[in-house]
């Protein structure tokens, strides 16, 4: 998994690209929380554009990663979500909690 981070004000877009499973969910939520720490992010944009798959790890990540923006009093968005990952994130329930575009 390759995952490009870009600070736009206070908006942390993160580009995916790979898989999002056990092996590589805390590389993500690492990489995540270390921006988060630093920067004042108040948004979240998480890019899927480049995401081929993904499991329950993946759904921990970007539940743990809205839980603390929205404490922070921000939103997260998942953007350009592919089918086989938009089927994932309708049946965990994100979607009804996120904004969530193809």
């Amino acid at each position: 998994m390759d995952i490009k981070l870009e600070l736009i004000g206070t908006t942390l877009v993160v580009k995916i690209d790979g898989e999002i499973d056990h092996h590589t969910a805390a590389m993500l939520k690492s990489e995540i929380d270390r921006e988060l720490n630093v920067h004042n992010v108040t948004n979240l944009v998480l890019d899927f554009d480049r995401v081929t798959f993904m499991d329950s790890s993946g759904i921990g990540v970007i539940a743990g990663r809205y839980k603390e923006i929205t404490a922070r009093g921000g939103k997260v968005m998942l953007i350009r979500v592919k089918p086989q990952v938009d089927k994932i994130l309708e049946i965990s329930g994100l979607k009804t909690i996120m904004e969530c575009s193809h």
